[in-house]
């Protein structure tokens, strides 16, 4: 049986609690812990390391992909949905049924919104750039003011990378 590792970080939007094996990251969820109580430490495994550098790295604008190792259990529907999430491009959003029409499945509009809830990897895939079919923000996990922080923080960084001819 592999040992699961935690850590947890600071973000500009609260913390951030990474578990995982030493080959690879199970979950990362916002806590609503108000102080880090498990920080990365010299017995932590290099994936949960890298896991947190490269996230800090996305909260300083200095990543927009990430390149960690992760597993995540769920069914067949979900494994799709979140597949799909992965493909939504940095600081852009699309609505819960174009992933249900990217999986073959466009009348699981609601099943998609029940499997985006359920994906433990936040940010990494990334269940913050699903929209209502409105444009308006729907349901997140991690509360709909972190979700709109991560849009716009997006947004931002793209806006300079593209001033700055990185894109």
């Amino acid at each position: 049986m592999n040992q699961i590792h935690r850590a947890e970080f600071q973000s500009p939007i609260g913390i951030v609690e990474i578990t995982g094996t030493d080959r690879a990251i199970l979950s990362i969820l916002f806590s609503e812990k108000t102080d880090v109580e498990h920080p990365i430490g010299p017995d932590s495994p290099a994936v949960i390391v890298n896991c947190q550098r490269q996230l800090e790295e996305y909260f300083k604008g200095e990543r927009t992909e990430f390149s960690i190792p992760f597993t995540s259990a769920g069914t067949e529907f979900q494994q799709k949905v979140w597949s799909a999430l992965t493909s939504v491009p940095y600081a852009e959003t699309v609505s819960y049924g174009a992933i249900a029409k990217a999986i073959g499945s466009d009348k699981a509009v609601r099943a998609v919104g029940n499997a985006n809830s359920k994906n433990k990897l936040t940010i990494v895939v990334p269940c913050h750039r699903i929209i209502g079919s409105n444009g308006k923000l729907t349901g997140y996990a991690g509360t709909l003011t972190r979700k709109e922080w991560l849009l716009r923080h997006e947004k931002e960084v793209e806006k300079k990378r593209q001033s700055a001819g990185l894109v």
